[in-house]
């Protein structure tokens, strides 16, 4: 019998290498290019520079890490002469996170090499600063491998190690790598993962391809569940029962009316609680590419952490798959809006700018929530804060991370966790069905955990996107919005029944608006002729301070209530392609013919007097009433959350919605 107080071997993080030949994804594993790194910011003045600015120095990197360098999922070759860094997205260790979050105090990094050349191990600090540790020469073909006890006392703020090869007198050969704790014989938690698919039947069984081919990643999964709520069944896609041999009975398929996330996901973590052998249920789009190596990271990280914790995933761009789209969330609170977390930007690209030229990713990044497009819950913090608000989507994962938080169990977002997804400004979900979700899931969670009187600025904020869809002739989503706040009036107990019936109702709603009306052909439309030309040639622009923001929205108002053109009728006055949607661009005509945020279709918008009358009035009666009603209505919403979010209640809505 093992004596529990034994410290025992633990592989945290391995060093790995792309699935496939892909140089695409080269920067994401290694940094080979010739990048630059942080060094010293100190001036001469003894003024430091600002930290979130990368210092170019030239790094001794070579010409460039190309796929024939990697020899296999984990191993690699530096050849003579050159320098091959493994501080990298996927590869460098972030000790700032198993510092703050864990129980270790050190951690162990065990290289296996054979050639000739040397390994030097690098730090940082938190604020991007890059110190050498150790170096040591290796020289012969037989296998060395070599292991340093590197403490993480001093990473409370943030930081990475990582290791760099040097090929010198021949070429240097990684054959593996890994940082490892020693540390109690605690057990090793197994998950549930549990895919959402909704007629994606090709990307979700390409998902359950990649994960039978990896057996280290199964050996911790107890059971794949696909919660299919499509028309489309993955169980029909012809590859699908040669997975299903493969997987045996770790796959199961479960098959419900469409209930959006929250209802595919509340399945999901309800079916891992209550069959009892999971630790964890990892939560799994079903439009993702995912690392399967960030699977095995997450559980162990989960299994060392001081408390249950939340570990979530960053999101990659599908489609520019160096760039880094979302590397940590957080909730503005006075706006109530969710965005990056301070301090880090949207869409970071690696191949333009590895990890030690990028200060800010030395720090350590706190967040509110992680989107549930990877995201690991113990089902101990399931079993004491309830499954998701009935929301069908947006803000299911936000206020989940948010009630979580609140009752003592924190989200981590993870570096080197990642999937790829296809990125946000692909889409444009707030002017179309899914507006309602938005305008009303956020001001749900702003009822239950906003800390400022009425919410802050929300109500305000929300008046205004209603006078910018007005203005901008979107009368679909302005409808939408105006529905969604007045079945939040309505209370709670209409989330169950909304989740489970307004979707057909938003869909016939939204069909009866022009602006909502797509075809996939331009040549459909008639052509766009402008009624005269722009004044003095000048095109409109951007209001460029609050005052003509505010003198602009005015304008545009008034000139909701002036006769429409008749020539507007027959054709749109303006042509305007989706990267040039903005509220003040349309204020200024009658009819515009407006792209798609897909790329693959257009709508021609059209003013009407009657229509912006109608709705203006309802929203300032609307607004007002929330307003009136915030405290009185935070308190029936909070009051009524555990019923809500109670696994019998979705079993409920679950049951009456097959």
């Amino acid at each position: 019998m093992t004596n529990p107080d034994t410290p025992v071997e633990r592989v945290l993080q391995r060093v790995v290498l792309p699935l496939d030949a892909d140089n695409d994804v080269i920067p994401l594993y290694v940094d080979g290019s010739g990048s630059t790194k942080t060094t010293d910011t100190d001036t001469e003045d003894g003024v430091e520079a600002d930290p979130g600015q990368a210092v170019p120095t030239t790094a001794p990197t070579g010409d460039g890490f190309r796929s024939s360098q990697v020899s296999g999922r984990r191993s690699a070759v530096a050849p003579d002469g050159t320098v091959v860094s493994f501080g990298s997205y996927f590869n460098g260790f972030p000790a700032g996170y198993w510092r703050r979050w864990t129980t270790l105090d050190e951690v162990v990094l065990r290289v296996v090499v054979h050639g000739s050349g040397s390994v030097t191990i690098y730090r940082s600090t938190s604020k991007g600063h890059s110190h050498r540790v150790e170096s040591r020469r290796v020289a012969g073909l037989a296998p060395v491998t070599m292991e340093l006890v590197l403490p993480l006392k001093s990473f409370i703020d943030g930081g990475w190690y990582w290791f760099d090869l040097a090929g010198d007198g021949g070429d240097l050969h990684l054959d593996r790598a890994e940082w490892l704790s020693r540390t109690d014989a605690s057990p090793r938690g197994t998950l549930t993962i549990g895919i959402t698919s909704f007629n994606r039947p090709t990307f979700c069984v390409d998902q359950l391809e990649a994960l039978a081919a990896q057996p280290d990643v199964l050996e911790i999964v107890d059971e794949v569940l696909i919660v299919d709520q499509g028309s489309d069944k993955v169980t029909d896609e012809p590859r699908f029962g040669e997975v299903a041999r493969q997987l045996g009975t770790q796959l199961r398929v479960v098959e419900q009316a469409n209930l959006g996330g929250s209802g595919g996901f509340s399945r999901a973590m309800d079916e891992t609680v209550t069959r009892g052998d999971s630790t964890y249920c990892l939560l799994l789009d079903d439009d993702v590419v995912c690392e399967p190596e960030g699977i095995l990271r997450a559980a162990t990280f989960a299994d060392l952490a001081r408390t249950p914790t939340i570990v979530g995933g960053q999101m990659l761009s599908l489609y520019d798959r160096c760039v880094l789209h979302a590397y940590g969330e957080a909730v503005a609170e006075y706006r109530w809006f969710w965005g990056p977390a301070p301090g880090t930007p949207h869409g970071h690209d690696f191949a333009a700018q590895g990890l030690r030229g990028t200060p800010w990713m030395h720090r350590r990044i706190d967040v509110d929530y992680n989107g549930w497009w990877m995201c690991l819950i113990p089902t101990d913090v399931i079993r004491k804060v309830g499954l998701s608000l009935p929301m069908f989507i947006k803000w299911d994962d936000a206020e989940f991370g948010l009630r979580a938080r609140v009752q003592g169990h924190p989200t981590v977002t993870m570096p080197g966790v990642a999937v790829w997804h296809v990125p946000w400004h692909e889409k444009d979900d707030t002017i179309d069905w899914q507006a309602y979700w938005h305008r009303r899931n956020r001001i749900a969670s702003a009822l239950l955990h906003s800390p400022y009187p009425r919410g802050g600025r929300l109500v305000l904020e929300s008046f205004e996107t209603q006078i910018k869809h007005l203005v901008s002739m979107q009368y679909s989503a302005a409808e939408l919005g105006l529905l969604a706040i007045e079945d939040l009036l309505e209370g709670p107990q209409r989330m169950h029944r909304d989740v489970r019936e307004r979707m057909p109702e938003l869909r016939a709603i939204r069909a009866t608006y022009s602006d909502s009306q797509m075809l996939n052909d331009l040549e459909k439309f008639p052509p766009p002729r402008r009624p005269k030309p722009p004044r003095r040639g000048v095109q409109p622009k951007a209001p460029r301070s609050k005052a003509a923001m505010l003198k602009t929205a005015a304008l545009g108002s008034v000139r909701q209530l002036m006769p429409v053109r008749e020539t507007s009728r027959r054709n749109p006055e303006m042509a305007v392609p989706h990267v040039f949607l903005q509220w003040w661009r349309l204020a200024k005509v009658d009819s515009a013919l407006v792209s798609g945020a897909d790329g693959a279709t257009a709508a021609w918008y059209q003013r009407d007097r009657d229509k912006f009358r109608e709705l203006l009035a309802r929203s300032v009666r609307v607004h007002l009433q929330l307003w009136q009603r915030w405290d009185e209505l935070a308190g029936e919403y909070r009051t009524a959350l555990p019923e809500l979010t109670a696994p019998q209640a979705w079993r409920d809505t679950i049951a009456t919605a097959d």
